[in-house]
């Protein structure tokens, strides 16, 4: 939490939905090589390690929402986006583990071919 403002969790399902409308921005806040390695479809990737919260991409008129492997980095994404007085409060919940538990679908890159896979 900072100040009065606390982090939003966002349920995976309710991250799906806002997808799919293209009302949100996911910002994957994991390092490249993990980005690489399975994703959300539609995430654009801003690692936690350089991040600048004043050097977000373009959302337009969308919201941006972090995302990450188990929710504690987005979550850090989130607290210093509101410490820099970017108004930018939610995440989802649980990462891309909550995210697959539900059974929502992932993005990949094969090694063997650089082919992209979705996986189910």
């Amino acid at each position: 939490m900072f100040g009065q403002r606390k982090v939003k969790d966002l349920s995976p399902e309710a991250v799906r939905a806002e997808l799919a409308e293209r009302r949100i921005l996911l910002v994957d806040v994991r390092e490249p090589a993990e980005f690489a390695v399975e994703r959300i479809h539609g995430a654009v990737n801003a690692p936690l390690s350089t991040f600048d919260p004043q050097a977000l991409p373009e959302a337009e008129d969308r919201l941006i929402v972090f995302s990450c492997g188990s929710g504690k980095r987005s979550a850090m994404a989130v607290e210093r986006c509101l410490k820099a007085g970017r108004h930018i409060e939610s995440h989802l919940a649980g990462g891309l583990i909550a995210w697959k538990a539900a059974g929502l679908p992932t993005t990949s890159v094969d090694p063997d071919s650089g082919r992209v896979r979705d996986r189910v």
